[in-house]
């Protein structure tokens, strides 16, 4: 996800107008409304590309999938049945935005941006990934620790017809099944201001209606392998929250900074130790591989801390409703009209109850 616009034409215009006439001083939110407009304008509905004589046979074989999963998330996820993900737009460049993360040099705790519609988030997008380097080269130079990761797809909340991109395409069946179900799932619930809370949540539906789609289509070696995927994920969440506890009590300490450099260097070759035990339980599965070669700082940690921290106890709520979506959704929204105290309270609750799903071997890797 990435900044959100409104909905309205006229509210729309006025923003175009506002940056016309700002310039550079709303260079940021210029970028985002030039970027999504573009988009929106670019639009083409998907039986028209599907039925194209022009379309190749591969494009057009994901994008069945796709419409055949857009019409399981209505009638069977209990998601909004509206015109998202029923229009295409080929970009050229291999993600729709890039998203800055930014972290103290000695915290775990993210930075957080606020913008008008979206809250307070944990990250900064940009359609440009020139963009978000430049940004996030002016953080490091304040002493931020960044990160910066392209970005597939992303939710206006229903605000506007949201399309398939063509940089959705080149994941696996359930992966791009599993990314319909997320971005729909923030349009049945969003937080302003609780990126961990909406991450969390929209995982959660992804990943139950994932397990539901595949078993309706009757697959089982894509089940077994999307159950494996859920193995190593919840294995490489539970890793990274264990990191960011570690270096949480290190920065705690009353250290010089140069032995709190030191200490931190040490904390991530541990990490990357460890992941390496892991990786082994994995039968060598690789697919971490690239995430663990990078100079790694306190910002690689914020996204997948925001995506999966809740997750676990979001699926305990909905075993608690046996399995019910639509109670599910019900639920969840109740526990979203808590204040921000109280629902991370309750969701920690959960954390510490909450099991993995049957057969996933998560409680074995906590």
């Amino acid at each position: 996800m990435t900044l959100l616009i409104t909905k309205r034409p006229l509210v729309l215009a006025l923003l175009v107008a506002l940056v016309l006439v700002l310039g550079g001083c709303v260079g940021y939110y210029g970028q985002a409304v030039r970027g999504h407009m573009k988009i929106m304008g670019e639009r083409v509905p998907l039986d028209e590309v599907i039925e194209d004589p022009a379309t190749t046979g591969e494009t057009r074989e994901r994008l069945e999938l796709v419409r055949e999963a857009r019409a399981f998330a209505s009638a069977e996820l209990g998601l909004p049945d509206n015109g998202s993900y029923s229009s295409y737009v080929q970009l050229d460049r291999p993600y729709v935005v890039w998203n800055v993360f930014a972290a103290g040099e000695f915290s775990v705790e993210p930075r957080r941006w606020c913008f008008p519609v979206a809250g307070c988030v944990v990250y900064r997008g940009y359609f440009a990934e020139e963009d978000a380097q430049d940004y996030a080269a002016r953080l490091d130079e304040d002493g931020w620790d960044t990160y910066v990761g392209g970005v597939a797809a992303y939710s206006t909340l229903g605000r506007f017809d949201d399309p398939v991109l063509s940089s959705m395409l080149g994941w696996r069946d359930y992966q791009l099944a599993g990314l319909i179900f997320h971005e729909l799932a923030h349009q049945v619930l969003y937080v302003k201001g609780d990126s961990e809370f909406n991450e969390s949540f929209a995982t959660a539906v992804e990943e139950e209606g994932l397990a539901r789609w595949l078993e309706a289509r009757g697959e089982p070696g894509e089940l077994e392998t999307y159950r494996a995927s859920r193995v190593r994920a919840g294995g490489f969440s539970l890793l990274i929250a264990d990191a960011r506890q570690r270096l949480g009590e290190l920065y705690a300490q009353d250290l010089a900074a140069a032995d709190m450099r030191a200490a931190k260097a040490a904390a991530f070759e541990d990490l990357r130790t460890r992941y390496r035990a892991l990786r082994e339980s994995w039968d060598g599965y690789p697919g971490y591989d690239a995430w663990f070669a990078q100079p790694l700082n306190n910002a690689h940690l914020v996204p997948v801390a925001t995506y999966r921290r809740y997750v676990p106890a979001f699926r305990a709520m909905l075993r608690e409703v046996d399995d019910d979506l639509p109670a599910f959704y019900v639920a969840a929204r109740d526990l979203a009209e808590l204040e921000p105290d109280e629902r991370r309270a309750r969701l920690d609750d959960l954390l510490k109850t909450a099991p993995g799903p049957p057969g996933d071997g998560l409680s074995k890797l906590r």
